[in-house]
C-alpha cells in the first residue's frame, strides 16, 4: 500500500507534465514558425550581399552592419529613438492618470471606461490615420474651429510636420500604455497607500515611493509596447509626416521594396531587434531594482 502511495504522485506528475507540454505545443509551434524562423532568415540575409542585378548573393560579410553605422543612418536611428522616447513620455503622462482613474472606479463605470479605451481598435488603423489627416490639414476641422473662434486668422501648418507625426504616434499607441498600467493599478491595495499616509508620507512621496514602485510592472510593459513599435513605425510618418520625417522603419521598408537591397534592410532589422532586446533588459533591470 505504501509503495502504491509513493508511486502515485510520480505518475500523476508525469501525466501533468505531458498535458502541460501538449498545451504549450501550439504556442511553441507558433513561435518557431513566425518568430524564430523569420528571425533566423533575417540574420542570414544580413550577412549576404546584393549583386549588380539586385539578386542576393550568399557571401558572408560584415559590410551591411558597417553601413548601418554610416552617419546618415545613425542620424535617422537617433531621430527614431528621439521620436519614440517623446511618444513614450507623452503616453505615460497622459496614460497614467487615465489608467489610475479607471482602476479606482467601481465595476460598471470601470467597464464602460475600458470600453472607451478599446473603441479605437474597432476601426482600421489606416482609417483612423486618415481621420487625423482630415482634422489637421489646412482646411480641416481643427483649423476651421480655431479660425471660427478667432484664435488664429490664417490656417496653421500642422499636417506633414514633426508635430503631426508625434500626434499620430501618441494616438496610435496611447491605449497600449493605458491598459498595462491599468492592470497594475487595479491590483494595487489601497491599504498600502493609506499606510504610507499614516506614517507621515505626503501625496508626492506616497506616489513616488509606494504607488510608482507597485505599478512599475505595468509602466514597464507599457514602455515596451510603445517605445519599440514607435521606432519602427513607417505608416504614420508617411501619411502624416508626408515622408519628410523618415524614421528607421521607413528606411527598412524602402530597402526591401524600393531599393531592392534586402541584405542591408535585414541588417537594419537585426539592429532594430537588438535595440528591442536592450530596451527589454533595461526595463527588466529597473523592475528588479524597484521591487528589490
Amino acid at each position: 500500500m505504501h509503495a502504491l502511495a509513493d508511486t502515485a504522485p510520480a505518475h500523476g506528475g508525469r501525466r501533468a507534465g505531458v498535458v502541460a507540454w501538449l498545451l504549450l505545443a501550439p504556442l511553441a509551434l507558433w513561435l518557431l514558425l513566425f518568430v524564430v524562423v523569420p528571425m533566423a532568415g533575417l540574420v542570414v540575409y544580413s550577412f549576404c550581399q546584393r549583386d549588380d542585378l539586385g539578386r542576393v548573393v550568399y557571401d558572408f560579410s560584415w559590410e551591411n552592419y558597417a553601413r548601418v553605422f554610416d552617419p546618415i543612418y545613425l542620424k535617422i536611428l537617433g531621430r527614431s529613438i528621439g521620436y519614440a522616447a517623446l511618444t513614450t513620455v507623452i503616453c505615460i503622462v497622459i496614460g497614467y492618470p487615465v489608467a489610475w482613474y479607471i482602476a479606482r472606479q467601481r465595476s460598471p463605470l470601470r467597464e464602460r471606461l475600458l470600453l472607451l479605451v478599446m473603441i479605437p481598435f474597432w476601426t482600421s488603423f489606416l482609417i483612423r490615420t486618415y481621420a487625423w489627416i482630415a482634422i489637421l490639414k489646412s482646411e480641416g476641422l481643427l483649423n476651421g474651429l480655431l479660425q471660427f473662434s478667432g484664435v488664429v486668422t490664417a490656417p496653421l501648418s500642422l499636417l506633414y510636420t514633426p508635430t503631426a507625426v508625434v500626434i499620430g504616434l501618441v494616438y496610435a499607441y496611447l491605449p497600449f500604455m493605458i491598459l498595462p498600467i491599468y492592470g497594475s493599478a487595479e491590483k494595487l491595495d489601497n491599504a498600502l497607500v493609506e499606510a504610507a499616509h499614516d506614517l507621515g508620507a505626503g501625496p508626492i512621496r506616497a506616489f513616488s515611493h509606494v504607488i510608482i514602485p507597485l505599478t512599475w510592472p505595468g509602466i514597464a510593459a507599457g514602455i515596451m509596447l510603445v517605445f519599440v513599435p514607435a521606432i519602427g513605425m513607417f505608416a504614420i510618418t508617411d501619411l502624416m509626416g508626408g515622408a519628410q520625417v523618415p524614421l528607421i522603419g521607413n528606411v527598412i521598408q524602402n530597402q526591401f521594396f524600393r531599393a531592392r537591397n534586402a541584405p542591408f534592410g535585414a541588417a537594419l532589422g537585426v539592429v532594430f531587434t537588438l535595440l528591442f532586446i536592450l530596451t527589454y533588459a533595461l526595463a527588466h533591470r529597473r523592475r528588479r531594482a524597484t521591487t528589490a
